[in-house]
């Protein structure tokens, strides 16, 4: 079973920065995708940004320019630097890892694994 430790978060003013880190363990396959999700009440989750084992990264628009992602995989850890902070950037933010099985040196099949969740305030 692969375990997500998150950590960062909180609350800041409109403008501020914050820092979330995600640090998987346990895995058995390939991790080929490390990234963030968010979700607020009443919406569906979302992608915020990803980043798969050759750095190749993907950011949802409205955060483009704001937010960076990276990740160090000597540590199977996964950053989320927040910049420029809006108050539509309120979620529970969530770390995403897909590992990748390899079946038969034919096959690949993936598996989805979520952290808990933590919450990013962004006061106006």
């Amino acid at each position: 079973q692969v375990r997500l430790v998150e950590s960062g978060g909180g609350s800041v003013q409109s403008g501020g920065s914050l820092g979330l880190s995600c640090t998987a363990s346990g895995s058995m396959f390939v991790i080929y995708i490390m990234g963030w999700y968010r979700q607020v009440p009443g919406k569906e989750r979302e992608l915020v940004a990803t980043i798969d084992t050759r750095s190749k990264t993907n950011y949802t628009d409205s955060v483009k320019g704001r937010f960076t992602i990276s990740r160090d995989n000597a540590k199977n850890t996964v950053y989320l630097q927040m910049n420029n902070l809006e108050p539509e950037d309120t979620a529970v933010y969530s770390c995403y890892v897909q590992e990748m099985a390899a079946v038969s040196g034919h096959h690949v099949f993936p598996f989805d694994h979520w952290g808990q969740g933590i919450q990013v305030t962004v006061s106006s």
